[in-house]
């Protein structure tokens, strides 16, 4: 039976194949444990893989029925998750149908990763066998980031450990991996060629595991460290992000355009750097280590009733009416949503719900909003504010 957690996980594997030397480097560093985002994650997958299982007959209604009541009364259950897993189980359902009759869908299946990786193993959120071809689909539930399917190491590993376990059983030659993430009305999926997946899998993903599982010292900086349990103190990231601020810059004294958009990136990297850098201290320094020239001291706070009840008894009973002590305020969108559910929030208030058009902001090209085009459009934006100076 293989533990909890593979030290070269599928989730994890855009790191360790870019950077071997995570690995060990992570074993050295406290797990953070789970967070409010992986519960509520967790409690998603649950509500999905429920309502997936009843959907093919698996379960009788009686069963769906006393397992959904229980799901129901997790405090991260909401209106919002209820209508995001219907989107995914919908999403899964339409390739099912599509992949044609006999077409067999397994949820939650295992996979033996070890073929590739040392003790690998994953578990992919659903796997579709038909029409010539096996499909790996995985549910995204976070929102921060959106998720691509293409080049996607933890997808590609999910077609690789598929078509491994069901290549004796089936016959087909291609592998499709789809991401599904709801809650940013986002699914997009890679189609690769078997033959083209098992090279990947022989020449670039078994050379690097065995590197990671070995202890290897080679280590590569890059936007995967931000999934690293090390990030905040690894020498290889820092030395990365000293560098940058050490850029020198050449005469004339005015910086060029080029020069201007490589401040720009390079900015983004030392901030987020800098802010993972102080978390990490700030928690070391709670737990009692000392960081020179550094020291805790309490922060600014704010005012606030000590019991909001006894406040208002108490300015009623001085004689002031209850009306001038509440405000009724609406719920914000987002948490609206949560409430009601996002389709459902739509489809009520119709067009109550407007989305204002956003103020111009600087962003890399490889984001796939579409850039304003004139200099007048960018004002017009700013409703005849200064365009702010950077």
């Amino acid at each position: 039976m293989p533990s909890k957690h593979a030290r070269c996980s599928a989730s994890a594997a855009y790191r360790w194949i870019n950077c071997p030397g995570s690995v060990a480097l992570s074993d050295q560093c406290q797990d953070p444990g789970s967070s409010n985002y992986a519960d509520e994650g967790t409690l998603a997958h649950a509500v999905a893989e429920l309502k997936l299982r009843h959907e093919i007959g698996e379960l009788t209604d009686l069963e769906y029925q006393e397992q959904r009541i229980a799901l129901q009364e997790n405090a991260y259950y909401t209106g919002e998750m209820e209508e995001a897993t219907d989107f995914y189980v919908e999403v899964v359902l339409e390739s099912l149908a599509a992949a044609g009759d006999g077409a067999e869908l397994m949820i939650e299946q295992q996979l033996d990763l070890s073929k590739w990786i040392p003790e690998g193993f994953g578990t992919s959120d659903a796997v579709i066998i038909g029409g010539g071809m096996i499909q790996a689909i995985d549910l995204k539930y976070g929102k921060g980031v959106k998720v691509e399917a293409k080049n996607n190491p933890q997808l590609r590993l999910y077609g690789l450990g598929a078509a491994n376990l069901f290549g004796s059983l089936y016959d087909f030659d291609t592998v499709r991996t789809t991401i599904v993430q709801p809650r940013l009305d986002h699914v997009d999926s890679e189609t690769s060629l078997l033959k083209e997946l098992l090279l990947w899998g022989e020449e670039e993903v078994a050379p690097r595991a065995i590197m990671a599982m070995e202890g290897s010292d080679y280590f590569v900086a890059g936007d995967w460290c931000r999934f690293c349990p090390a990030k905040a103190r690894c020498r290889k990231r820092a030395e990365f992000n000293l560098e940058l601020a050490r850029m020198e810059f050449q005469r004339p004294p005015l910086l060029s355009d080029e020069e201007i958009g490589e401040v720009l990136t390079k900015a983004e990297h030392l901030k987020k750097w800098a802010e993972e850098v102080s978390e990490y201290a700030l928690t070391e320094a709670l737990s009692g280590k000392h960081f020179d020239g550094w020291k805790l001291v309490e922060g600014r706070s704010i005012r606030k009733y000590a019991d909001e009840v006894k406040v208002a008894e108490t300015l009623k009973a001085a004689g002031f009416d209850e009306a001038m002590l509440y405000q009724r305020k609406l719920y914000g969108i987002t948490d609206m949503e949560k409430l009601v559910g996002k389709k459902k929030l739509a489809a009520t208030l119709g067009d109550l719900l407007i989305k204002p058009q956003g103020k111009p902001v600087l962003v890399p090209e490889s984001d796939k909003r579409q850039a304003i085009n004139t200099t007048e459009a960018a004002k017009a934006d700013f409703d005849g504010e200064e365009i702010p100076q950077f």
